[in-house]
């Protein structure tokens, strides 16, 4: 049976990361002269390229798996 503690920790840990960074971010006053939509568009990004992270190591964790069996 998998561990399910350990998946909370993975999910988490870049979360609060994440949100400390773009918290800090918000306090620059440079911040201000960003529009709204440039913002969006970059997290939207990010989220993107972090699912696509995610689905390549899945991938590449079963690929090896079913070669072990």
């Amino acid at each position: 049976m998998l561990n399910r503690r350990g998946h909370w920790g993975a999910i988490v840990a870049p979360l609060v990361v994440g949100l400390i960074g773009f918290f800090a971010l918000m306090q620059r006053p440079r911040f201000a002269d960003i529009h709204t939509v440039d913002v969006i568009q970059l997290l939207a990004s990010g989220m993107c390229f972090g699912v696509a992270l995610a689905a390549l190591v899945f991938w590449l964790r079963n690929r090896t798996a079913d070669k072990n069996p």
